[in-house]
């Protein structure tokens, strides 16, 4: 099979540079093992929350200048705000509704119930400013009998934490009974389909309007609208209270949908996605990638004239951690890490981890070295860079969707 780009992982960074190419007539390939972090998002895309040295960040645009030298943000010839104005314009475009703004993070709502900053939200999520927006409100928590992925008691009590008043109750319907019958049928996935039965959506919607009476807001699961937004947007429209959808434990259904749209639209642009298959390595000519090969195909190559690297970090295997060291499985990239093993985590769990800023290690093009020698046909995009930990600092989506709008002009541009 030969095409113009290769992309090594479906995940956000892959998608992001794949569509992009796409719309300006580059054909591309997608090889994608399976889920992505999509599939585990709380319904938020990060930018920039917090300098690496501990320093909160509530003005990414006015921030990103402050970031490391290495740190992916740094490599993007000056167009931060630029690709931040793309990259919400991509999700726009395929159909994916989010709302924020870069110049001032919001707060969202976690799992937990606790507030957080970020950049971009589902439309599905309540948007807030500071904890006072829900100061003094008396909220119901509602989840659907069984679900053991949505804790109320944890979301009532970081409500009232902010000064919420809180009742916690519940809701069950036969159609919804019937995945009871096994633990393992009772995820939010399974009753997002059963709610996308439009009778069932309905009774649900006249058990919740009789009991929000006297109250200010009522928050629920996400459980609402694998397929599309449809469910989620019936349901707001019906309630004459402010519906709050709380992300669930993973897997998320509103982070499947963004992922199944953003694939929609990258293969209704000509792009071609093969689901459930894994690169594993790569032929070289002298400092350029020839063909890649997988584990389905076997000796049967895939020759593009570029290659992209989005193969995400340590959970998809984009990176794997030896005794001694941290490897690129697919290509032998070269990977910034630091020498000493006990130099790579805090013994604290919740401490900042110096592992999570190892990856591989580009030009100022995001183009890939290999024992010190740039590949000039080889890039990288999204968290398998080296030089951001995207959890402390709050800035995984946004490396993801930048760096990989980044790599495809660069590719367009040739």
């Amino acid at each position: 099979m030969k095409i113009d780009t290769l992309i090594v992982g479906g995940g956000l960074a892959g998608l992001t540079c794949g569509i992009r190419l796409q719309k300006n007539g580059v054909k591309c390939a997608i090889i994608s093992t399976g889920q992505s972090a999509l599939h585990f998002s709380s319904g938020s895309f990060d930018l920039l929350n917090e300098l690496a040295d501990g320093t909160k960040v509530d003005n990414p645009l006015a921030a990103a200048g402050r970031v490391g030298t290495n740190h992916p943000y740094a490599k993007l010839d000056g167009k931060f705000a630029y690709y931040v104005r793309e990259a919400k314009q991509l999700f726009l475009d395929c159909g994916i509704e989010v709302n924020g703004d870069a110049e001032r993070n919001h707060l969202r709502i976690t799992p937990m119930g606790t507030l957080k900053p970020t950049w971009l939200t589902f439309s599905d999520f309540t948007q807030l400013s500071s904890p006072r927006d829900i100061a003094g409100k008396k909220v119901l928590v509602v989840n659907i009998a069984g679900f053991l992925d949505f804790n109320t008691k944890f979301v009532a009590d970081s409500f009232e934490k902010c000064g919420a008043e809180c009742r916690i109750s519940s809701i069950n319907l036969p159609e919804l009974e019937r995945l009871r019958i096994s633990p393992t049928e009772m995820r939010s996935t399974n009753i997002a389909r059963v709610l996308e039965n439009d009778k069932t959506l309905e009774t649900l919607i006249r058990e919740l309007a009789g009991k929000v009476s006297g109250f200010d807001s009522v928050a629920l699961p996400a459980v609402f609208g694998l397929s599309s937004a449809a469910p989620v947007r019936k349901l707001k429209e019906a309630l004459d209270i402010p519906v709050w959808l709380i992300p669930t434990m993973p897997p998320s259904v509103p982070g499947i949908r963004a992922q199944q749209q953003l694939r929609r639209s990258f293969e209704a642009l000509g792009g071609v996605y093969m689901l459930g298959d894994t690169v594993v390595k790569a032929d070289f000519k002298g400092n350029r990638v020839q063909a890649v090969y997988s584990v389905n195909h076997g000796d049967i190559s895939f020759v593009a004239e570029n290659f992209v690297l989005a193969s995400g970090s340590y959970f998809s295997n984009g990176l794997v951690a030896r005794p001694d060291s941290v490897i690129e499985p697919v290509f032998g990239s070269d990977v910034d890490f630091t020498a000493g093993r006990d130099s790579w985590y805090d013994k604290s769990f919740f401490n900042k981890q110096n592992y999570m800023t190892f990856g591989v290690a580009t030009d100022d093009k995001l183009r890939i070295k290999i024992k010190g020698e740039v590949q000039q046909n080889l890039f990288a995009a999204g968290s398998v860079l080296s030089g951001s930990n995207t959890i402390h600092e709050g800035c995984g989506a946004g490396v993801s969707m930048l760096t990989a709008l980044f790599v495809a002009d660069n590719l367009i541009k040739g």
